[in-house]
């Protein structure tokens, strides 16, 4: 049996692998495009060595930060670990949707699956003649020319039709209501700085580290704008938060398109009975 955890950020995905694990003597995999990555911790929210409570987990810190790792990358090793560990519940958490549909639907990727074109030669109306041509309800402003880029250099994947790979695969998202959500960001926020994140930043800010992991995670690329004198802390903090919301939003609307999403409401006065409800709601469909 394969559990996909996934969700919008700050709604208890790790709590629950870690549950879930405990409960189906299973193991974790990351599909969190970020978490792969060594060093980048605090703004990744990822799992704490405690928190993992001797649960087997794969696919964190696997990378050093220059390292391209892309989604053939990702699709190849998630498959080999589910592979492996046939005889056990599989359960695959993140917030990288894209990551896990690559690796449960039988998607034909290649090693060039990821190498990025830069598109200098064109202009930026040229560019989103070209996005439009590629995905017709895109939301990117024309002018917004590096999200144009990235969207032109992802992969179709994420339209595709294929079937899964697996049988018993299920997709649990945890839910809860949107001003619960953002004042659970904008205090997950204050917490991340409060265990450092500036700190964290401003180590790979001073090791002047260029990759494309650091300008893609929230939280680091508003800090250099800081450090950058561009803006003051306290706006470099509001942008993390903005920008987290922001996120939480596309992630939503992500999963209720893309995957057969079963959602749940956190219980966060009870968390137990967010694990009760969602281990019934698997049972039901294993049984149908």
């Amino acid at each position: 049996m394969i559990i996909v955890v996934c969700g919008p950020t700050g709604v208890g995905k790790t709590k629950l692998s870690v549950e879930l694990a405990k409960r189906y003597n299973g193991i974790v995999i990351n599909s969190d495009a970020m978490q792969v990555y060594k060093k980048m911790d605090i703004a990744t929210a990822k799992i704490k060595e405690e928190e993992k409570e001797n649960i087997p987990h794969y696919l964190f810190d696997i990378c050093e930060l220059e390292d391209v790792y892309s989604i053939y990358d990702y699709q190849k090793d998630a498959r080999k670990i589910i592979n492996e560990n046939k005889e056990k519940t599989i359960i695959m958490v993140g917030g990288s949707g894209l990551y896990q549909k690559a690796a449960l639907y039988d998607y034909k990727l290649d090693d060039n699956e990821d190498n990025n074109s830069s598109f200098d030669e064109y202009t930026n109306d040229e560019l989103y003649e070209m996005l439009l041509k590629k995905d017709p309800k895109t939301d990117i402003h024309k002018n917004n020319r590096k999200r144009v880029i990235r969207a032109l250099n992802k992969s179709d994947i994420s339209h595709d039709k294929s079937e899964l790979l697996y049988k018993d695969v299920h997709f649990i998202g945890l839910t809860t209501n949107r001003d619960n959500l953002y004042n659970i960001i904008n205090k997950r926020v204050d917490k991340m700085v409060e265990e450092g994140l500036i700190d964290e930043a401003k180590y790979f800010y001073d090791q002047n580290v260029k990759c494309k992991a650091l300008d893609t995670v929230i939280g680091y690329k508003e800090l250099f704008k800081h450090f950058n004198n561009e803006i003051s802390i306290e706006e470099a903090l509001e942008l993390i938060k903005k920008n987290s919301r922001h996120y939480a939003k596309r992630q939503y609307t992500w999963f209720n398109h893309q995957v057969p999403t079963k959602w749940v409401e956190t219980n966060y006065e009870d968390f137990s009975k967010t694990v009760e409800e969602v281990i019934d709601l698997i049972e039901k469909e294993k049984n149908n």
